[in-house]
């Protein structure tokens, strides 16, 4: 390709360009690798056209549980490369600011988060792609990860309580690509990708629609106080938030919308819709 004020610069194929492709762009991550970016905008994925609604419920330790069961995880570290980056961490603040050894160092931990970010984007555009081509609607929780991500440090007056513990979640989250996978799938299936509000949504019974903390007995064990059902508290969440995209069971519970905090016996007269 040829770059102006650069000249002819060879570069290695990853993927096919489309035709009336005019413009690219040449960037240099933090690993210090340069990539071209050629600017085209890809067709959406097709509905499949089945009437077939998934919910998502995404988390920490399992990225994202379908509500059919599937749990699904973001690829991170291995953990011989979790021990590399905590030897480098090490090292890099024993070394002296502007030395070529604290240099070193911060290159190679900088080759390892974008070995890991890659690893996530790759999760993401596979995940993506699979849910826009499996399902005509996706619904996932309507969550405000920059207010969930913020820092816990507070002030020198007015300091914040459980930093450090706060400090793993917001990065779990980010690790988790909680964000990148509903960018992803609004590109690639626009117009079928609800979001749900998420309040009560791991509390409620999928069966019964129970509301009680109570139930939710681990992270991964759901178990209703009120009826006994027993299913995996992420995947119990999913099909709570693919049951109230569906509109499902809402005129069954006295119009109450599914996650409402308020617990109320079914009315008998009315009929479950869908």
């Amino acid at each position: 390709m040829k770059i102006p004020k650069v000249g002819l610069v060879r570069f290695r194929w990853s993927r096919a360009v489309p035709d009336g492709v005019k413009s690219l762009r040449v960037t240099l991550d933090r690993a210090g690798r340069w990539h071209v970016a050629f600017a085209a905008i890809p067709d959406p994925i097709p509905a499949p056209g089945t009437g077939e609604v998934v919910g998502v419920d995404r988390g920490v330790v399992v990225s994202a549980a379908l509500s059919t069961g599937e749990l699904l995880n973001s690829p991170g570290l291995r953990d011989t490369e979790k021990i590399r980056l905590l030897r480098l961490l090490r090292k890099l603040a024993r070394a002296q600011r502007g030395s070529n050894r604290r240099g070193k160092a911060k290159r190679a931990i900088a080759k390892l988060r974008a070995r890991e970010a890659d690893r996530r984007k790759d999760w993401v555009e596979k995940t993506s792609t699979d849910l826009a081509r499996r399902f005509d609607v996706i619904a996932v929780e309507h969550l405000k990860i920059g207010n969930m991500t913020r820092s816990a440090k507070g002030t020198v007056e007015a300091p914040g309580r459980n930093v450090r513990q706060k400090a793993g979640l917001n990065r779990g989250i980010l690790a988790a690509g909680w964000g990148q996978l509903v960018t992803r799938l609004e590109q690639k299936a626009p117009g079928r990708v609800q979001k749900i509000d998420p309040r009560y949504t791991s509390q409620t019974c999928n069966a019964c629609r129970h509301v009680a903390r109570e139930s939710r007995e681990s992270q991964a064990l759901f178990l209703c106080v009120a009826c006994g059902w027993q299913d995996h508290a992420d995947v119990n969440a999913a099909k709570n938030v693919r049951d109230t995209a569906a509109g499902h069971a809402v005129a069954a519970w006295g119009g109450r919308p599914l996650g409402g905090p308020v617990n109320r016996e079914p009315q008998r007269d009315l009929l479950p819709v869908g």
